[in-house]
């Protein structure tokens, strides 16, 4: 299963492909990638010492660099401040070629991955990626909320606001028996859904904490932990603290071709993290047509309107759980938050968002550039 950003640039790779653009992505080699992929150049990397799922890619050796180079790109986008963002800084200012930057991640709330003093990693972290976006011809935030933040900490060079899409081809509402059936999972179980990382930064305990409320009123409760991550033996053992051994499956990462039966198999997406720019698992959710109970926090409650496409809580365990009970206890309500998120999920369609970042290239480009050098 792939991660937020990696979810992101494939995405807008494809749909660029589907605009007759021709995209070329640098990325670290990571174990099990196949030793060709069309349209994908893979610089050798090692796992990092604290999360073992993420690469670091090595120094791009002087061949690799030139035959970037040699591929005379018209727009060279980083999806990272550091590492391979580096290298496509230099190419780009070496080649003279527009510079775009899209600033995903709020890089201070992951300091705990780096073996420093949180205060230390924090301001670094700040400054060094507000230093990489003053280098950029453009910087995209993939919410309002990350927009002002950054022009708060400094950022000085032009922001424009512009989520990632969703694949609507993928993500759409199925056959909920049949999806579960697909899965194995049983026909008549209420099932909560969470995809994503299993980190620290994803709040999970705030899940379990509010599963033991729920299951009090709806013994039949179940909610699937999709995805992986540094905290799932430590989640495992918090189920079982709880008593709720029986009530909470961990799947583990899944392919993403395999990902949307799971949203279409179950009856609610439980989402509690509150350190997103965007949170691109509540978008697909409510592309197909889930309702969505959320924290309310910055990214998502771009997402989600509160009473039509979702409901938004404070982050406490028993507001949390009060308003999944109200969502399964009430077919109406549910029915108006499916509605309500597959129709705002429109607003997120992958052709039209990445068409307004064709548009953007085209700024950085000159409109009568454009033709001459596609």
């Amino acid at each position: 299963m792939l991660g937020g950003v990696s979810t992101a640039v494939e995405t807008t790779r494809r749909t660029l492909a589907r605009l007759g653009h021709t995209v070329i992505v640098v990325a670290p080699r990571m174990a099990g990638t196949p030793e060709i992929e069309a349209g994908i150049v893979r610089v050798p990397a090692v796992p990092a010492p604290t999360y073992p799922d993420f690469s670091l890619p090595l120094p791009v050796l002087p061949g690799l660099a030139r035959s970037l180079a040699a591929l005379a790109f018209d727009i060279i986008h980083a999806q990272h401040p550091f590492l391979l963002g580096r290298t496509a800084l230099r190419l780009a200012r070496r080649s003279g070629t527009p510079f775009c930057f899209t600033y995903h991640t709020l890089y201070d709330k992951y300091a705990h991955y780096v073996p420093l003093p949180r205060p230390v990693v924090v301001r670094h972290a700040v400054r060094r990626s507000t230093r990489f976006a003053n280098a950029a011809d453009l910087v995209i935030a993939p919410s309002e909320a990350l927009a002002t933040r950054l022009a708060g900490q400094g950022v000085r060079r032009p922001i424009a606001v512009l989520p990632t899409g969703v694949d609507g081809e993928r993500f759409q509402p199925g056959d909920r028996l049949a999806a579960r059936m697909r899965i194995g999972l049983p026909p008549d179980a209420t099932l909560l859904l969470y995809v994503g990382r299993l980190d620290r930064e994803k709040n999970l305990e705030l899940l379990l904490a509010s599963l033991t409320r729920v299951v009090v009123r709806r013994p039949q409760a179940h909610i699937l932990m999709v995805g992986r991550g540094t905290r799932t033996a430590a989640l495992q053992a918090e189920a079982v603290r709880l008593g709720l051994g029986a009530r909470v499956s961990f799947v583990g990462g899944v392919l993403p071709a395999e990902v949307t039966a799971y949203y279409q198999a179950a009856d609610l997406f439980a989402f509690a993290s509150t350190t997103e720019t965007q949170g691109l698992a509540v978008l697909e959710a409510m592309a197909t047509g889930l309702p969505v109970v959320a924290v309310r926090a910055s990214g998502t409650d771009e997402a989600v309107v509160d009473g039509v496409s979702g409901l938004l809580v404070p982050e406490d365990p028993e507001a949390f759980a009060r308003a999944v009970e109200g969502v399964l206890s009430d077919p109406g309500l549910a029915a108006k938050l499916s509605a309500g998120a597959r129709e705002a999920a429109q607003r997120f369609a992958a052709p039209t968002l990445t068409a307004r970042l064709v548009d953007l290239y085209r700024g950085l480009l000159g409109d009568n550039l454009w033709p001459s050098r596609r």
